[in-house]
């Protein structure tokens, strides 16, 4: 299991397991410690019995939603059905009975034929489960290629390689062929050519600032966080996904500009497709302080409320004029951030509606296996997250203040702040 790193002048009495988004392209694990599982029945152990009873209960016990004996069954029989098993009855009165028709569907199978029904006949279940396509099960090589996605590390792509460089090149070199490869494309307009060069841009940000070199050289793990200078006294901050390293550099990212004299904060969420939630109680820290309510988790009839963790940080503190920009890319951690930011009026959020994904999943390991080939985990939707207005995130996403799709959103944001020079420092972002 993947922890995330706090640092050490942090309090421990915060710490939830590592809490990870639902990629849209493929799946993500989202950890939180709430509850433990009890087995129910006892089986003999790694037989199909077991392992369909396991995935049973540990639905029944920790999905987000308090769902029935009834419909849980029904799930599993219209599953049994679509995998070519057969049940012959309309519902199942009961667990035992829907095992009963598990052995009877796999009789004369053999052992790959049966492990692929049973498979396909619990994915078919999770898949089922509301909302849609966000549950399942897990190999280890999923599991393996999620902790990758944790910790913003893609080992098919090599930034050195976008530069023509061998890997561990130096600073001083990394920039020259960025130059060169720059002053290649300069007068192509093509938007292969405008990709290519977003492409090198971030390579040589990220193989140019020490930090962010030796975490890639070291671990391939990527930044999620660079800041600038828009001229001539905003800061720009974009933030891109949230990793286990996002929290030190966001620190540093402010720290590194605390004797700027800087009056106005862009902090840009946009494309954020969220992250490790448990650091989101610390981020939300940095804004509004310590013990501040934050947000809620809604699981199983119950509103579980998490309050900030973190004292505002110092070189943030400065900027009393924040926009957070958003858009129809932002999406679960990112979005309980924007939230929150919005419900305190810590800043002015400007853009779209947020995507609109708002849920908590949580990686079950399971006790019983069916082959010694593969080893299966539960990857559940656990828990749901809610915004400012109490509502689901969940097919609804976060209201902008300012819709960037007024033609008027410049005059409303100087309404905000009387600050031309902030309203002109958005309209260069964007």
């Amino acid at each position: 299991m993947v922890k995330f790193k706090i640092p050490k002048s942090f309090p421990k009495t915060f710490i939830i397991l590592l809490v990870v988004f639902a990629l849209g392209v493929g799946v993500g694990q989202k950890f939180i410690g709430i509850t433990q599982n009890k087995p129910q029945v006892n089986f003999e152990k790694n037989t199909p019995k077991a392992f369909t009873s396991e995935i049973y209960d540990k639905i029944k016990e920790n999905y987000w939603n308090n769902i029935s004996d009834g419909e849980l069954l029904d799930l599993f029989r219209l599953s049994i059905d679509k995998n070519g098993g057969s049940t012959g009855v309309a519902k199942f009165e009961n667990k035992e009975k829907l095992l009963e028709t598990i052995n009877k569907s796999i009789s004369g199978m053999d052992e790959d034929q049966r492990n692929k029904f049973l498979v396909s006949v619990a994915g078919v279940v999770l898949n089922s489960l509301t909302p849609q396509g966000r549950s399942g099960l897990f190999t280890e090589k999923q599991e393996a290629q999620l902790k990758n996605t944790v910790s913003n590390i893609n080992p098919e792509k090599d930034l050195y390689k976008d530069l023509r460089l061998a890997k561990g090149a130096s600073e001083a070199a990394v920039q020259q062929a960025y130059q060169t490869e720059e002053a290649k494309l300069a007068n192509d307009k093509s938007p292969e050519a405008k990709e290519k060069l977003k492409q090198i841009a971030y390579a040589r940000d990220t193989l140019t600032q020490k930090d962010t070199k030796q975490r890639y050289d070291q671990n391939q793990v990527e930044p999620t966080i660079f800041a600038k200078i828009v001229p001539p006294a905003t800061l720009y901050v974009e933030f891109k996904k949230f990793s286990p390293t996002s929290l030190e550099e966001f620190q540093k990212a402010f720290d590194s500009y605390k004797d700027q004299q800087l009056n106005a904060l862009i902090f840009d969420l946009r494309g954020n497709i969220g992250g490790a939630i448990d650091a989101t109680a610390y981020f939300l820290g940095f804004f509004l302080g310590k013990d501040q309510y934050a947000f809620d988790f809604y699981h199983k009839g119950e509103y579980l409320p998490f309050k900030t963790a973190a004292d505002k940080l110092a070189s943030l503190s400065k900027y009393k004029q924040v926009v957070v920009l958003v858009d129809q890319n932002s999406q679960s951690s990112a979005e309980m951030i924007t939230a929150s930011l919005k419900k305190y009026h810590a800043g002015v959020v400007i853009g779209v509606p947020t995507k609109g994904w708002g849920t908590v999943e949580r990686v079950f390991p399971l006790d019983n296996q069916i082959s010694q080939n593969e080893k299966y985990s539960l990857f559940l939707v656990h828990s749901v997250t809610l915004r400012d207005d109490n509502q689901p995130i969940e097919g609804r996403g976060v209201d902008p203040d300012i819709s960037i799709k007024d033609p008027a959103w410049p005059q409303k944001l100087l309404l905000y702040f009387n600050n031309q020079t902030l309203v002109d420092a958005v309209k260069t972002v964007l």
